[in-house]
């Protein structure tokens, strides 16, 4: 593997429009699949924007026809903006390609870097992205409906009903609520692309964003769980460039000393 660069594409006053960090993806994958550079991570802070993946469902999009900018990354619909540090690893792995390791991997990164700060975070099996657990469903505060005998809460009916839509119950069930709920709530999402054995696309680690933006969405499509921030689990104001090269830190480390195999594939015939 090359060493890994990182590349500061904008934040804050300087944050960028996604469609135009989109295009400059494009040409530093085309540079990377012909070698003549090596491995690159932009780093960015988006203006508010709304982004689909292919696997997106249109009952997931905003209900008030907000704009969505659909995109050719895995996963499902997300939001990036003001507080949420984005990072676009471009890196050419061995063929056949093993997608999932490299998830693996960002996580890992984005793990060590939450436990830095302080705050345990792990993995949950079928979601990806970093996530903060949240209390046993016996342990969480009644939410919504009426309390059944011997003081036993109503059923979370987002748990029975694959069309419950928490943005028709107000506040309640909002994802930007899901830390007083006491869920589980996700701290970064990780979205991928491999094209040409070259990857695009990456995470998104929320740092200090206005959580309600993730209210208008079904977020990654998961309706029983929310979103978080570092400086929510922390209590704290926690900055983009506090947070920046701490990740740059656990990137550098997690997938420069990483060891790349290509995917293992069934024999011929077996």
């Amino acid at each position: 593997m090359t060493e890994l660069r990182f590349v500061h594409l904008g934040f804050g006053p300087e944050s960028v429009e996604y469609t135009e960090a989109w295009e400059e993806q494009r040409r530093v994958h085309a540079a990377r699949f012909a070698d003549e550079i090596d491995d690159t991570c932009l780093m960015v802070e988006h203006e508010p924007v709304y982004t689909a993946g292919r696997r997106t469902d249109p009952s997931e999009r905003p209900l008030d026809g907000t704009p969505v900018i659909d995109v050719d990354r895995g996963g499902k619909i997300t939001w990036h903006g003001p507080g949420q540090l984005v990072g676009y690893p471009i890196m050419k792995l061995p063929r056949p390609v093993d997608v999932v390791a490299h998830v693996r991997r960002l996580e890992e990164a984005l793990i060590r870097t939450a436990a830095e700060f302080g705050l345990e975070t792990t993995r949950v099996e079928g979601r990806s992205g970093v996530w903060v657990l949240g209390d046993p469903v016996e342990q969480r505060p009644q939410t919504g409906g009426l309390s059944l005998d011997f003081g036993v809460p109503a059923a979370d009916p987002r748990t029975g009903d694959d069309e419950f839509d928490a943005r028709l119950h107000g506040p309640e069930y909002a994802p930007s609520n899901a830390g007083q709920r006491r869920e589980d709530r996700k701290l970064a999402a990780i979205g991928i692309r491999v094209a040409k054995g070259v990857t695009m696309h990456g995470f998104s680690l929320n740092v200090n964003p206005d959580s309600t933006w993730f209210d208008r969405i079904i977020p990654c499509g998961i309706r029983d769980a929310g979103v978080t921030s570092l400086s929510y689990e922390l209590g704290r104001e926690v900055t983009i460039a506090e947070v920046l090269p701490v990740v740059e830190r656990h990137l550098k480390d997690v997938l420069e000393h990483a060891e790349l195999r290509p995917r293992e594939t069934e024999a011929a015939g077996a």
